[in-house]
């Protein structure tokens, strides 16, 4: 008995001094502040490593190095210690006994230490973790999100472990409130979700941004690309996290406003705000990015708004940069002078030198980018283009997937002095039936171009290039017919424009959406409506089917949708059954929503509801404000040129028409000068049709002095012909009435509504504006004024003229085929004879 209490002792009193001397291991290991005292731990201690220990050691690594400035992290000197593979080894040897949570911790401090993906010790611990899920093991949110986080960091995206997150996510997302744990699930399970699940975690996520008053920028950087993962530009996320941002400014650096940029190019978003705001910032710090990976996104975020001086010091000190360029960083370039419209010759000179020694590290898609930013800018060096040529063909040859195949056919086509070889025909045969339309339409639009600029020149090659695009249009129509999917069809239909899709697949597109009209819903109106505003299409059952679907569902259609909505309505012209109730459904529900708009959405908006016949109060007197449009001008100076130009020609337009047709609002009309600027630097020239009609009506009027070609109207709308008749329908003489515009050929300008000239016409008297109409004015395959030739007209009305519209399609019919028909149709519209 004695014997046995001697021994319990022993045994005892050695469990006692392991138990400390571990834990005093265990704390001289947490208490390191370098990564050589870790690794003279395990040296000196590698027996008595526990499970514990090791996993300790191995995130004590990964927290000293991430208390280090990225550039002084000295990853690579711990991955090569061989005390790191002594703690490698010991962990995969150990990696059953550890706690649930340590081998998660263990895993991600690994890969933060940047280890290869497929690593042995990575690989083991994947599935220890794994097993455990499968197990019924309950990891805490917190353990659960940063083992999601690892697994996308491993690109296991479609992995069935990644499967088995997302059920659990889907199980517990009603008990998730951290921000940040629900925004590494969403992007780490991003690629397994169905749709409903999806439209759940942006619901959830919706909530837990509201309800926070402070949220971290990193968190909505995740939600954003989130939405890029699953191709959803949701407007009500992006504006939460767009005001996030606005909010951190301050601390935002380079890296995260050039991500953020590029998040929202790749998802379609805007904002002027943000781009003021990051403006300023990078403009202030502009000497502080030196190297090339700071400069390329420094070039890429400021480059397309910046003014003269910023710009011209941005070329300069890429072109001094451009060698130690990277091959990305040379893409990212291209890519902004094309934003950019920047062709700097000295500067695509240096690029094109550099891109010679990175041409064969770029993958195939890369280098389809690549073409296309330099046939843009207009580069010519032949050389470079011929090593290009070179490689995409190579890449031709050997490609199996559809997308790439028609991607590179279509760059083909663009390359300079091309010459198509039959195997490119042979290659797009053979890939035909597994295209989407947008591929087939890149084949198609390639085939085209080479037979039209006679660069097919082998045997038969005429005959090939017919059979060719009778299957493409085979295709097609195949395609279309086995749709049965009204949003699969739209999302393949997004990217579809050009003369192919318009002249072959265009009338079989509309009638399968027809077919699906039942499968039009709230969530779908946007990309329909997108859809016949891009191919300008009037199909008064789709047309009704949107409308009161919109109706129906005004609540849970966001307001930046309403505005593509009614863009559709007023640019066809067109009323449905209960148009007054769709009008005014959606104008109540923009009117209450106004803040989600910036100040040049709601100029573009304001300018559509007009061009409609609506002018609401609350919107105009809004827009028609000195601090809103000392806004508007500032913001302007941030958006691309394009946009730039489109929101002060509507700001123009808007005013005209509230002017014209709201004198009660006492606006006046502040866009003399801009309209004269613009007359004045366009190349309006009058084309062979107008003057051959001009002669006819000089035939018909009696002389010259009785009929003007070009002329500008007060509001400066341009008419084609104008002439005077009396009450007597006889014409009258008004040559001295018109004052002619400086420096533009053939342009009659009067200057304003209360011209002497008005004045002068005797009693009885009509001013007539005779208008050509093209088929720019018509819906496609419709007889239907359009929206903006139809607001035209009726300003005309309202400014005095008897408005004569000449459509293309009786001018050019068979009727009036000989010179003596055209005089009469003419001389009965103008004298009103039916």
């Amino acid at each position: 008995m004695f014997c046995l209490r001697q021994v319990c002792l022993f045994t005892l009193r050695h469990y006692q001094a392991r138990t400390l001397s571990s834990d005093l291991l265990l704390s001289q290991i947490n208490s390191c502040t370098h990564e050589d005292e870790v690794f003279s731990l395990v040296g000196r201690n590698k027996a008595r490593l526990s499970e514990k220990h090791v996993g300790i050691a191995l995130n004590v690594l990964w927290q000293l190095q991430k208390k280090k400035p990225l550039l002084l992290r000295t990853s690579d000197y711990i991955r090569n210690h061989s005390q790191f593979l002594t703690l490698c080894i010991l962990a995969e040897n150990k990696v059953e006994h550890m706690e649930d949570e340590a081998i998660v911790d263990t895993l991600y401090s690994i890969l933060r230490l940047n280890v290869e993906d497929h690593d042995s010790l990575a690989e083991v611990l994947v599935t220890e973790a794994w097993k455990r899920l499968e197990r019924q093991v309950l990891l805490s949110l917190p353990a659960l999100s940063k083992f999601a986080l690892c697994l996308y960091k491993q690109r296991r995206h479609f992995s069935p472990v990644i499967g088995k997150v997302a059920h659990i996510v889907d199980m517990k997302l009603n008990s998730i409130q951290d921000i940040r744990i629900l925004s590494v699930l969403m992007i780490s399970i991003s690629d397994v979700i169905s749709q409903s699940f999806r439209d759940r975690l942006l619901h959830k996520a919706g909530q837990l941004l509201e309800e926070k008053d402070e949220v971290h920028f990193n968190y909505a950087k995740r939600i954003l690309q989130f939405l890029q993962n699953v191709k959803l530009r949701y407007h009500p996320l992006l504006e939460k996290c767009n005001k996030i941002f606005l909010k951190s400014a301050c601390r935002l650096d380079i890296h995260s406003i050039s991500l953020i940029f590029g998040l929202y190019e790749q998802l379609g978003f805007d904002n002027a705000e943000f781009r003021l705001v990051a403006k300023q910032l990078l403009s202030e710090t502009i000497d502080d990015y030196y190297d090339p990976e700071t400069f390329a996104k420094l070039f890429f975020t400021l480059g397309p708004m910046a003014g003269s001086r910023v710009r011209e010091r941005l070329l300069v000190t890429a072109v001094r940069m451009a060698e130690e360029f990277s091959s990305h960083q040379v893409l990212v370039i291209l890519k902004t002078m094309q934003k950019m419209k920047c062709r700097n010759s000295h500067l695509l000179k240096k690029m094109a030198s550099v891109l010679h020694k990175h041409l064969d590290s770029y993958h195939v898609l890369q280098l389809v980018k690549l073409a296309q930013y330099l046939v843009v800018l207009r580069c010519h060096n032949l050389e470079l283009f011929a090593k290009l040529k070179m490689l995409l063909f190579g890449f031709l040859k050997s490609s199996v997937i559809p997308a790439d195949t028609a991607a590179i056919i279509r760059v083909l086509a663009m390359l300079p002095s091309f010459q198509v070889e039959e195997i490119i025909i042979n290659k797009a045969a053979a890939v035909l039936p597994q295209c989407r339309l947008h591929h087939l339409n890149c084949i198609a639009t390639a085939v085209v171009k080479w037979n039209h600029y006679d660069q097919l020149h082998w045997q038969n090659s005429s005959e090939l290039c017919v059979k060719l695009l009778q299957k493409l249009n085979d295709c097609g129509f195949q395609r279309l017919q086995k749709a049965n999917n009204l949003n699969l069809l739209l999302e393949e239909l997004k990217h579809v424009n050009g003369e192919w899709f318009a002249e072959v697949l265009s009338e079989e597109t509309m009638a399968m959406c027809q077919c699906l009209i039942d499968q039009i819903t709230w969530a779908n109106v946007l990309q329909l409506s997108s859809f016949l505003i891009k191919t300008n299409h009037r199909c008064p059952s789709l047309l009704d089917r949107i409308a009161s679907v919109t109706v129906e569902n005004i609540g849970k259609i966001h307001p930046f949708e309403i505005y593509f909505i009614l863009f559709l309505f007023s640019a066809v012209n067109y009323d449905p059954p209960a148009n007054e109730e769709f009008f005014e459904s959606c104008i109540q529900h923009l009117i209450s929503n106004l803040s989600c708009f910036e100040t040049h959405h709601l100029v573009l908006l304001g300018h559509v509801l007009a061009v409609a016949g609506y002018f609401p109060t609350a919107l105009i007197t809004r827009i028609f404000n000195v601090s809103f449009l000392s806004k508007l001008d500032a913001q302007l100076e941030v958006l691309p040129d394009t946009l730039k130009q489109r929101v002060r020609s509507r700001l123009m337009k808007l005013n005209r028409a509230v002017c014209l047709e709201c004198p009660e609002f006492h606006i006046p009309w502040f866009h003399e000068h801009y309209c004269q600027r613009v007359f004045r630097n366009s190349n309006s020239r009058i084309n062979p049709l107008r003057q051959h009609v001009h002669r006819m009506l000089i035939e018909i009027l009696g002389g010259s002095h009785y009929a003007r070609i070009s002329v500008l109207t007060p509001y400066y709308y341009e008419i084609d012909f104008e002439c005077i008749l009396d009450e007597n329908k006889k014409p009258l003489s008004y040559m001295a009435q018109n004052i002619p515009l400086d420096d533009v050929e053939g342009i009659h300008l009067r200057h304003d509504i209360k011209d002497e000239g008005r004045k002068a016409l005797p009693p009885g008297a009509q001013r007539i504006a005779l208008e050509f109409l093209d088929s720019k004015a018509f819906s496609k395959d419709s007889r239907h004024l359009k929206g903006e030739p139809a607001l035209k007209k009726r300003h005309l009305e309202m400014l005095g003229y008897r408005v004569v519209q000449i459509p293309h399609f009786e001018w050019n019919s068979m009727v009036l085929s000989t010179k003596g028909e055209q005089l009469e149709y003419l001389r009965k519209h103008l004298y009103g004879v039916q």
